[in-house]
């Protein structure tokens, strides 16, 4: 006995079916917490993460008192950055209006802390030691991509380390 089900596809109107029933056609889908619209662009993606980042942030500013830069900044590193940093490999941006938007989340963080608002915000990065969300993007890119080229995976737990290439 054959234990597939019988699935019909029409290219023509995409419509899908599968076992006599009609799949729905959907606009975006939302898997692990990352949205991926059907053109593939990721931009409700990167409003959601501004959305939620910039909600931790404002939480932040209303309920600490005590506002001092090495509080503020830990409290940043980790109630606020995670929010633009999650999956960020699977759904960075690419559009300047996109990545514009997430880096003014940290744009706002710096310039609440003391004394720093008549800087700039390059000067305010370079002060607190921070790094753009763009530029640690690219080096968290880079660093997968020197993983796999020096054969270094790390799957489920368990690091695997093959031999290098030879040239």
């Amino acid at each position: 006995m054959d234990a597939r089900i019988p699935c019909s596809a029409t290219i023509g109107a995409f419509t899908q079916c599968c076992a006599g029933k009609c799949l729905e056609k959907v606009s975006e889908e939302k898997d692990l917490g990352i949205i991926i619209s059907n053109d593939l662009k990721i931009s409700k993606q990167c409003t959601q993460a501004y959305a939620k980042a910039n909600k931790m942030l404002g939480v932040v500013k209303r309920t600490i008192v005590y506002k001092t830069t090495d509080i503020l900044l830990q409290l940043y590193k980790s109630l606020v950055r995670t929010h633009l940093k999650y999956c960020i490999s699977a759904w960075s941006p690419h559009y300047n209006k996109d990545e514009q938007l997430l880096e003014r989340i940290q744009d706002w963080f710096t310039c609440m802390l003391p004394g720093m608002k008549e800087l700039s915000y390059t000067q305010r990065l370079q002060k607190l030691g921070l790094w753009s969300s763009e530029a640690r993007r690219y080096r968290s890119d880079l660093i997968e991509v020197y993983e796999m080229l020096h054969w270094k995976f790390n799957c489920s737990g368990v690091s695997i380390q093959c031999a290098h290439w030879t040239d």
